[in-house]
């Protein structure tokens, strides 16, 4: 009876202690490979990922998709940089759009990120903008596609995309009941945040990777080439007549480019 006893002990003892850990923490633990976490965008949502996380868990990779805030790039770098903090072993840092801004700016010195890919994403410098980044080189027409901002009560805005214009924005080469359901499930973004200045950013410490769509119409290509060229892209892809999320349309060759980074960083 006393050895039943001790047994039940150990058993709770070890659930209260996996209990405590962090997903990313608990998921790390059974893999050699580093987890990689992944930032969605504006007017996106964790999901978008799902294409990507089913290949990289495939070939063994532990996979966060984080739930991006999309309140302004130092709180949502503050937020992505707690996920990394708490993750065990090597990260590669993964972010779309107005992500690349977040994970720029999240990885505060932390040593174990070990590399950053940049999905149709914003790759600023010191003090650039989002909204000054994709209106440097013609060819986003986002702006008209906005809906009318929600007021908040600390007098900033939420931004989204207007549904019925939402797929030929945003998802032009996905199919239209997905699309449909990205546009009703988008998750906006506030007007500051795309206001917001970056910060010093981590591509100057750590190499990275891009790749996008040529037929993107939030950011324009020549800028997502301009970003990649200047961040001393270690590998630059371009996928003819992709859109903006060419991560949902095409995510064996994004998670594709994100095992690349990964296994030319390992130690």
């Amino acid at each position: 009876m006393r050895t039943f006893t001790m047994i039940k002990t150990a058993i709770a003892t070890t659930a209260i202690a996996l209990g405590a850990m962090s997903p990313a923490m608990a998921t790390q633990g059974a893999s050699d490979k580093p987890t990689v976490v992944l930032v969605h965008g504006a007017f996106a949502e964790s999901a978008s990922w799902n294409g990507v996380a089913t290949q990289l868990q495939a070939q063994g990779y532990p996979v966060v998709a984080a739930a991006n805030p999309l309140r302004g790039v130092k709180h949502d770098a503050d937020y992505v940089a707690s996920i990394v903090a708490q993750t065990s072993g090597p990260v590669i840092l993964v972010g779309h759009s107005y992500g690349g801004s977040v994970i720029s700016n999240a990885v505060h010195d932390q040593s174990n990120v070990k590399a950053l890919v940049y999905v149709a994403a914003f790759a600023p410098e010191k003090g650039e903008t989002a909204i000054e980044l994709s209106g440097r080189y013609p060819g986003s027409t986002l702006g008209p596609t906005l809906a009318t901002p929600v007021t908040l009560k600390d007098g900033n805005k939420d931004l989204y995309i207007q549904q019925d214009k939402f797929a030929q924005q945003f998802a032009a080469d996905v199919a239209a009941p997905e699309a449909a359901l990205m546009a009703a499930s988008q998750r906006p973004i506030t007007e500051n945040a795309l206001h917001e200045a970056s910060g010093a950013p981590a591509w100057k410490q750590l190499p990275s990777w891009f790749i996008y769509g040529s037929a993107d119409k939030n950011i324009p290509a020549a800028a997502l080439k301009f970003m990649a060229d200047r961040a001393g892209s270690k590998k630059t892809v371009t996928i003819q007549g992709a859109s903006h999320v060419v991560m949902t349309s095409n995510p064996e060759k994004v998670a594709a480019l994100i095992i690349e980074a990964a296994e030319q960083t390992a130690n």
